[in-house]
């Protein structure tokens, strides 16, 4: 089956591929900051099935497909935290941050298309999230690296901002942006199999 990525995001890209996926994506291009909703994980939901639904409406009707969406927002004492956008922002974030826990928050929406008939499942991953105790002087070289300013929360875990995290509970998948396991169960309750969207070199 076709599979498909409703989101731009890069790091979700490689963590797909990295488990035996090959998707093409397709951009939602939705307003993700024109929605609000009551909870940190009920926005990361909303955002998850507006990205997916939009996507899925300029795709082929009749094509039978996997379509994966995804949106992460940081649970910041019950505050929902998004991309920090400007250095000042970033800079805000991290020294409320540091030498603390948080809680980041993954959204997934899937859907399954045959024979024209589309199946939906959806769910949300949260995972305990220690930062270290960084300096004003870290913060500043992070800020200059331009990486925490469009990622959720400020910060990753998988480039420069992995020195600055000293632990996690949960899936460190989710952090990424995506959480495989979730996606593994969710896709089971649709009918298709993990494995079977596999691509294996050489077969």
């Amino acid at each position: 089956m076709d599979v498909v990525l409703a989101s731009s995001s890069p790091a979700r890209l490689r963590e797909l591929r990295a488990a035996g996926l090959a998707p093409r994506v397709v951009v939602s291009g939705i307003d993700e900051g024109a929605v609000t909703a009551p909870t940190p994980r009920a926005l990361a939901l909303t955002l998850a099935r507006l990205k997916g639904d939009a996507s899925l409406a300029t795709l082929d009707p009749n094509a039978d497909l996997v379509l994966l969406a995804c949106d992460s927002v940081l649970d910041l004492d019950g505050v929902a935290v998004g991309k920090p956008g400007t250095d000042q922002a970033v800079r805000e974030r991290w020294r409320s941050l540091r030498n603390r826990d948080a809680f980041l928050t993954t959204g997934h929406y899937v859907v399954v298309r045959r024979d024209g008939v589309a199946h939906t499942a959806s769910a949300a991953a949260t995972t305990r999230v220690r930062f270290a105790n960084v300096s004003d002087e870290e913060i500043e070289a992070y800020i200059a690296t331009g990486e925490p300013h469009q990622v959720a929360g400020g910060f990753t875990i998988d480039g420069y901002g992995a020195a600055f995290i000293t632990g996690l509970g949960g899936d460190p998948h989710n952090v990424v942006g995506i959480s495989i396991p979730l996606l593994r169960s969710l896709l089971a309750d649709l009918g298709v199999a993990w494995t079977s969207l596999w691509q294996v070199p050489g077969r």
